[in-house]
């Protein structure tokens, strides 16, 4: 019987996304998320150095562990896509993957064939982005999607009317697939590697979308405010709603004013404006 290393890591969910990116970056390419962290396979030989070099990384602020064990070799991506399921935004959306059948009771479909799971809608923070995109007006509007994962807030920005979509992450790795899923949405965008305070991006968005973590936001929330056009919509989540506060108070300094939210099992998406 052959057998395969299993990876199962535990971690704090604050930091399970980007921990999941560190190990997809060496080597990792199956992922399936857990009560506690995550668990990863891949078919190559991983660097047990680089592993190393992770755990060591996040093991105070996520509080890391990593267990291997030896288990049956299976098709993990047959498993994987018998485990993903479709996923529904407000009735309107309909976030599918290329291997599911169409369903044209929604008006908006989305193709995302992710490298791992997150950035498919299936995260909380993912889903309330797109709620709150879904009550703004894109039509031929000039959008960001800041630290764009998978694509998919840029995706429903085109779907939506959007003229002029830029996106950018700061992990090259993502490229590839941001891309891959940009072309079977038939979505045009200008895709850049790097993160708000490097790149020479445009300063006049009427819409920028920021899915990424509390501390991100706290520090590109400034470089937001200069790039958003007077009047423009800033909506940003992947903080908890006790975090409020804190966004809030940094946007009302950098010239935004609060105006909804809405919340899932804690997490929080909140929409402001210039």
């Amino acid at each position: 019987m052959a057998t395969t290393k299993q990876y199962t890591v535990a971690c704090n969910e604050n930091f399970r996304e980007i921990v999941m990116a560190e190990f997809a970056a060496i080597g990792f390419d199956s992922f399936q998320e857990t009560d506690s962290g995550f668990i990863s396979h891949s078919d190559s030989e991983i660097d047990l150095e680089a592993l190393g070099d992770i755990v060591t990384k996040y093991e105070g602020s996520a509080q890391i562990s990593v267990q291997s064990d030896d288990v049956e070799q299976v098709n993990w991506n047959k498993k994987w896509e018998e485990s993903y399921d479709p996923i529904t935004v407000a009735d309107k959306v309909l976030v599918r993957a290329s291997f599911h059948k169409p369903n044209p009771d929604y008006p908006i479909e989305i193709i995302i064939d992710p490298k791992m799971s997150f950035g498919t809608g299936h995260h909380e923070t993912t889903g309330l982005m797109m709620e709150l995109q879904l009550g703004l007006d894109h039509k031929n509007k000039k959008v960001l999607d800041a630290g764009s994962g998978t694509g998919i807030l840029a995706i429903l920005s085109g779907k939506l009317g959007a003229s002029d979509l830029y996106a950018f992450d700061n992990d090259s790795w993502v490229k590839d697939n941001i891309q891959e899923n940009f072309k079977n949405n038939k979505t045009t965008a200008n895709l850049a590697i790097g993160t708000i305070d490097t790149l020479d991006l445009p300063g006049d968005f009427d819409i920028i979308l920021a899915n990424i973590n509390k501390n991100i936001l706290l520090h590109d929330i400034p470089f937001y405010a200069e790039r958003l056009k007077q009047g423009g919509h800033l909506v940003m989540s992947g903080f908890y709603q006790q975090d409020l506060p804190d966004i809030s108070k940094l946007t009302e300094q950098s010239g935004m004013t609060f105006e909804n939210s809405k919340v899932k099992n804690e997490w929080m998406a909140a929409r402001f404006k210039k």
